[in-house]
């Protein structure tokens, strides 16, 4: 019977695009391993991708691996989308070229004689594979040596749960989302000292943009007021 191998990758990009990391996890054979790169231009989704097919390429073809992402983009991408970009000729739905192709093509040859599982986790929760691979991957990004373990799996300090860790961060996760899901009562915007409530987001967006400002959808004539104390104005 084939040892199921488990892989924790993550992606980093300031700026997105900007500088970026990769950072991943490979436990295998009774050994972990950390990986981890940058680039000086890149893309959020780049490294996302470059971080599984990095992880993926160390398993030899008939390896059978779980592979822990908080992308749903290189998720989609892998089990679903590619299947008709490359029926396509890698067109997308929408009539344009493929975004990150080559990446594609690559993470696509390399899945090909594997049995993987991709398993979606949330990210910045607490879960200490996927944290560590930010972690990982953020140092790449800023330039800040990292050092990478290579060693017994036994040895290696990080816990392979997928469970959070931190249930403050997983509460405050689902209140984000919950809130971003929300319909807009107003939004609003501190520019320069001076406050504005504008009805749109595009109003909004329109005197923020390029600017140092701060700006925030409210959900509720409360919330409203709770954002302006917040700010002080």
């Amino acid at each position: 019977m084939t040892e199921e191998s488990i892989i924790f990758c993550d992606g980093s990009s300031r700026g997105n695009p900007g500088p970026g990391g990769w950072g991943a996890i490979v436990v295998s054979g009774g050994k972990a391993r950390e990986l981890g790169g940058g680039e000086a231009h890149t893309t959020n989704n780049r490294m996302e991708m470059t971080a599984a097919l990095e992880a993926l390429e160390t398993l030899p073809s008939g390896a059978s691996v779980i592979v822990h992402t908080d992308s749903s983009y290189l998720i989609n991408g892998i089990t679903k989308w590619v299947h008709g970009w490359k029926k396509n000729g890698w067109i997308s739905s929408t009539k344009q070229d493929v975004v990150n192709r080559d990446l594609w093509e690559e993470l696509d040859a390399t899945v090909r004689g594997k049995k993987i599982s991709w398993q979606h986790v949330s990210g910045h929760v607490g879960i200490p594979g996927n944290e560590r691979c930010d972690e990982i991957a953020t140092g790449f990004a800023d330039g800040i040596p990292v050092t990478l373990y290579n060693g017994s799996a036994d040895q290696y300090t990080v816990s392979l749960s997928t469970k959070a860790q931190d249930g403050a961060l997983t509460a405050k996760k689902e209140k984000d989302s919950s809130r971003s899901r929300a319909k807009a009562y107003s939004y609003l915007s501190l520019l320069g000292g001076k406050l504005e409530i504008h009805k749109t987001w595009s109003e909004c967006e329109t005197r923020v943009k390029g600017k140092p400002a701060k700006f925030k959808k409210s959900i509720s004539a409360e919330d409203e007021a709770k954002i302006r104390k917040e700010w002080g104005v």
